[in-house]
């Protein structure tokens, strides 16, 4: 369980990197996905996840 609050610790501060370096980008990143298909969305999401769980076993294994 530890390890789960780490690792929901770590996306926060990656987020929070991004909206203090780039806030500008990140408005502007923002008021471009309603633009972006849906299908796009959910492949980069999926791709996401696939990417995340690779990296999370390569780590543990």
């Amino acid at each position: 369980m530890n390890d789960l609050w780490a690792a929901l610790g770590l996306v926060l501060v990656l987020e929070g990197v991004a909206y203090a370096l780039f806030p500008a980008k990140m408005r502007e990143m923002m008021r471009q996905i309603p633009l972006i298909p849906v299908q796009v969305l959910r492949i980069m999401g999926i791709t996401a996840v696939a990417v995340g769980w690779l990296v999370v076993w390569l780590v543990r294994h």
